[in-house]
């Protein structure tokens, strides 16, 4: 028989990682947003929305490939976790960067929700981090920066409330 407060818990948290309740979705946050603004930062705001975009993304992949993998290696922080230039190299690399980011979240998901997953176990190759934490961490991280993609674009002039 299964165990429904494991399952509760699971179900909890894909909402949460993917999003769900007061949290601005992803999507929303890179939508229809123009070219010529994706390098674009704001005054007295350090950060452009690919810069936002890029350390959504490379932080998540660094969680979910550190959750699963113990031969993984993070990059350097913090340099390793922001883009070198404000803007994208092409309109190709936003597309793949914005593709990746919803690959690396499917696999967490994927990860949170298989019921062999111990969300509570301690990851060996870590220093006490569990499946549970790094999911909640992840969730905690994007929606911090998905807001701030946000207010760069409310700065911006590119996002209608």
């Amino acid at each position: 028989m299964p165990d429904t407060r494991d399952q509760h818990l699971r179900q909890n948290l894909l909402y949460l990682v993917r999003g769900g309740g007061a949290h601005a979705k992803f999507d929303d946050a890179v939508r229809s947003l123009p070219p010529n603004l994706r390098g674009k930062k704001p005054a007295n705001f350090p950060h452009s929305p690919w810069m936002l975009l890029e350390h959504l993304r490379i932080a998540q992949w660094d969680i979910v490939e550190f959750s699963r993998d113990a031969k993984h290696v993070s990059p350097k922080w913090p340099e390793g976790y922001w883009p070198k230039t404000p803007a994208p190299p092409s309109a190709t690399a936003w597309t793949k960067s914005i593709q990746k980011f919803r690959a690396d979240q499917k696999a967490l998901l994927d990860l949170v929700a298989n019921p062999k997953t111990d969300l509570f176990g301690k990851i060996p190759w870590g220093d006490g981090q569990t499946i549970l934490r790094e999911a909640l961490l992840v969730a905690d991280h994007n929606a911090y920066h998905i807001a701030q993609l946000i207010d760069v674009r409310r700065l911006l002039g590119a996002w209608n409330d």
